[in-house]
């Protein structure tokens, strides 16, 4: 809910800031600007998302996590979608993300929430799991819940191959 408020803020901001200097330097030049970004915004979104692509695949065929690439893309991309709403404010935001030194602000701020978050969540996810009464079955933790099956748990069950069924006999 938090975030659906701050992007009605923030959009309402955008707007208001957008009709306040359109209203000073006029509507020509604003629909100039607002068009021009949005087409800086779509071109920065086609070129940094094959170019990321080619980058992580590189980085996969190397044996390597592509997390920067896809952190750097994930921004560029973000930035230019930014550029493509109407608005100064977004833009402003867009040309933020574009720039190395704010995007290492971002990563910085992305790591943090992302450690907070996920030792609130589970502090004790990096210990084994006990093996209980209900070890045998996968669906259950040490707590004796059911929830999904953790990492390592073997899961039975049968499959039919979609190549199985148009095998000529």
């Amino acid at each position: 809910m938090p975030i659906l408020v701050f992007i009605s803020l923030f959009t309402l901001l955008d707007f208001i800031l957008l009709f306040s200097i359109g209203s000073q330097i006029g509507l020509l030049t604003t629909l100039l600007l607002v068009l021009a970004t949005g087409v800086i915004g779509l071109h920065l979104i086609r070129k940094e998302g094959v170019s990321t692509f080619a980058r992580a695949q590189q980085r996969m065929k190397a044996g390597e996590i592509p997390s920067q690439e896809l952190l750097t893309g994930a921004a560029l991309i973000f930035g230019g979608a930014l550029l493509m709403a109407p608005g100064f404010l977004s833009d402003l935001l867009g040309i933020a993300c574009l720039l190395p030194s704010a995007r290492q602000l971002l990563y910085k701020g992305l790591v943090w929430l992302g450690l907070k978050s996920s030792v609130n969540k589970n502090p004790h996810a990096h210990e084994r799991p006990h093996r209980g009464p209900n070890a045998g079955d996968p669906r259950t933790h040490a707590s004796g819940s059911r929830d999904s099956a953790r990492e390592g748990d073997v899961i039975e069950g049968d499959f039919i191959g979609r190549d199985d069924r148009f095998t000529r006999r």
